[in-house]
């Protein structure tokens, strides 16, 4: 790599940075796999910079890079390992909600599979639509609809029935 796209490379990334790591630690739900994701993710970002850097979209091009990262990282023996710290190094979650809202709705996600957590982090934090979400975990719209609905069900379940605002009609 030419050191004035090495350059392009380190900003970009040193700019998006803590926002990979919110979205990789709602997937997730720990702060020290998340770090892990997002060092696997930039990895493949530098391999692949050339390409990458030419997307129309490059934040949507590294987003999807984590997030195959993280659901194949969902198939592997390490994601069966033991949490023995689960003191959260920043809070990521609801904006605008009272810490006590934050807490509850981020322990709730952590109940939430794999992959319906990862439609709900895209569709609600990510705030993209059902058809980038669908594109992005590349499944059909109906699928990322059904996923939505069960994943905000058990949400719904894991907060004991409370009422979880969402912004459908997108």
């Amino acid at each position: 790599m030419k050191d004035d796209e090495e350059q392009q490379y380190i900003e970009y990334v040193s700019s998006r940075l803590p926002w990979l790591r919110k979205v990789a630690f709602l997937l997730c739900q720990d702060w020290h796999r998340a770090d892990d994701l997002v060092q696997a993710a930039i990895t493949r970002l530098y391999l692949h910079w050339r390409t990458a850097a030419r997307a129309e979209n490059l934040d949507g091009y590294l987003r999807r890079m984590l997030v195959r990262e993280f659901l194949g990282a969902r198939r592997t023996p390490w994601a069966s390992r033991v949490v023995l710290d689960e003191s959260p190094v920043g809070e990521v979650g609801v904006h605008d909600a009272d810490p006590a809202t934050r807490v509850a709705v981020r322990t709730a996600l952590a109940t939430v599979p794999a992959r319906q957590r990862a439609a709900l982090v895209l569709r609600y934090y990510c705030d993209l639509s059902v058809e980038e979400t669908a594109e992005l975990l590349g499944i059909s719209p109906g699928t990322v609809k059904s996923q939505t609905a069960r994943g905000l069900a058990a949400l719904r379940r894991a907060m004991g029935g409370e009422k979880i605002a969402t912004h459908e009609g997108r």
